[in-house]
């Protein structure tokens, strides 16, 4: 007898866990934003989040800095991503868990490291202070639709399932599991059955700091290592990609290295919504990790004593589901650090493809003129989802194409869609749609909070 490829659940009751005026689902840059903003406005807000703790990519992806938050702008590099981000990084700063900002390509992009755990506990005391109320160990799993209006969320929680109502939602799951189940059309990865290849990332203790930052400290030093290696003793390592990197932390004595590069079994970037590919990854990743963590032990000054600290608690995600909303974010409004009447803050990050074997980098147009804004706007629309009216996208699945995603899937851009949307659903009345918002009053509140929009 051949066994069924479904089976039937019994229909239930669900417990109500309560109403909220706004829901977020997903705890990384854009869900600590969204949900600061909301509160502060005076919603009760509620933040969903998988894990025991915060940071989403920063602290389970072990990302451990943050892009994007830094552009050019008449030839100095500046920070040009502001408004609540300010008060999480003072919160890091005050733990002692932020590094100096570290600049990279000739000087082309700067990015800011810090202690994970020290994220992890300025996130909580930022969402606790603005009156969040977080659910952890808790996703979405459905939604209960009334129209074009999302009446409620199903989540999966420890506790067993449950429903939650709010009068606005905002996915910023990442994979725009929200979205998906509210049935807003999304893309996925390239079009063509790959993406954004996923990493997955580790950090290293135990290194000799000063023979290491000479041997290593520039930031592609790590590569030059890897050629010569490779030339002089073909075939003993296999590296997964070019364009390794491998920096101190704010303690040189220990290092993160972002050097894998997890693939399928079809050779083309793992699905991060398929189940059966994500636990493959997982297990892949740790066999590069070893692998490449003997070459740092045999080969480079300062590591033959160094151990492990720490795997990433899960692959690394750059890109899964991307919606369709009124906007697409797309490659030539990187390049042509474009202006938009609707904008809601700043990406400055440039094209960063992690293609196979290889990450490709484009930067705008104006990058090396010294003159104007080597960065582009971030479209109110963008966020605003087809087909559902109550809803906002934020984060790294929000309205973007394949390439324009890559650049502004990081942690500044993040923070600043999160803001917006936050800030936009504690404005927003019951049943108005959000793509009938006055976008100069939410334009207002933003600057007024701080946030830069041009």
């Amino acid at each position: 007898m051949k066994a069924p490829v479904s089976l039937m659940e019994s229909a239930r009751a669900l417990p109500l866990f309560g109403d909220f005026d706004v829901v977020v689902v997903g705890g990384g840059p854009a869900g600590l934003a969204a949900s600061v903003s909301a509160a502060r406005q005076g919603a009760r807000v509620l933040l969903v989040e998988r894990y025991g703790f915060l940071g989403g990519m920063g602290t389970a992806g072990g990302v451990t800095n943050f892009a994007g938050l830094y552009g050019r702008r008449d030839g100095d590099m500046v920070q040009v991503v502001h408004g609540v981000v300010d008060d999480l990084l003072d919160r890091l700063e005050s733990l002692g868990g932020l590094n100096a900002p570290q600049d990279g390509m000739n000087g082309r992009i700067r990015v800011r490291s810090y202690d994970v755990s020290a994220y992890k506990c300025a996130a909580d005391q930022w969402l606790l202070a603005a009156g969040v109320k977080i659910l952890f160990h808790a996703h979405a799993s459905s939604v209960i639709l009334s129209g074009r209006q999302i009446a409620a969320l199903v989540l999966e929680t420890k506790s067993g399932r449950c429903a939650v109502r709010a009068r606005h939602v905002i996915d910023a799951s990442g994979d725009a599991d929200v979205a998906k189940f509210a049935g807003v059309p999304y893309e996925v990865g390239d079009g063509q059955g790959s993406g954004l290849f996923p990493t997955l990332m580790f950090r290293i203790g135990g290194v000799d700091p000063e023979p290491a930052l000479a041997a290593v400290g520039p930031f592609q030093a790590i590569n030059d290592w890897m050629a010569q290696v490779q030339q002089a003793q073909p075939g003993r390592y296999r590296f997964p990609r070019e364009g390794a990197i491998l920096r101190p932390q704010k303690d040189p004595r220990e290092w993160r290295a972002n050097v894998t590069q997890i693939r399928n079994a079809q050779g083309t970037a793992m699905d991060a919504t398929d189940a059966r590919q994500l636990s493959a990854g997982e297990i892949e990743g740790r066999r590069q990790i070893a692998d490449f963590f003997a070459f740092l032990k045999n080969e480079i000054p300062g590591f033959a004593n160094a151990h492990i600290v720490e795997i990433a608690p899960q692959v690394g995600i750059r890109e899964s589901r991307r919606v369709r909303g009124h906007y697409q974010l797309s490659k030539q409004d990187i390049l042509d650090s474009v202006v938009f009447e609707d904008s809601i803050g700043l990406n400055a990050w440039p094209l960063e493809i992690h293609a196979e074997g290889r990450i490709e980098w484009g930067f705008p147009h104006n990058t090396d003129l010294g003159v104007g804004r080597v960065y582009n706007d971030l479209p109110w629309r963008m966020l605003v989802p087809l087909g559902v009216d109550n809803l906002l996208v934020a984060g790294r699945c929000a309205s973007m194409t394949h390439e324009g995603q890559s650049a502004a899937r990081v942690s500044g851009a993040c923070f600043v869609m999160g803001q917006a949307a936050g800030t936009a659903a504690a404005m927003m009345r019951e049943g108005q749609a959000f793509e009938h918002i006055n976008v100069t009053q939410l334009q207002a509140r933003l600057i007024r909070d701080g946030a830069v929009l041009a």
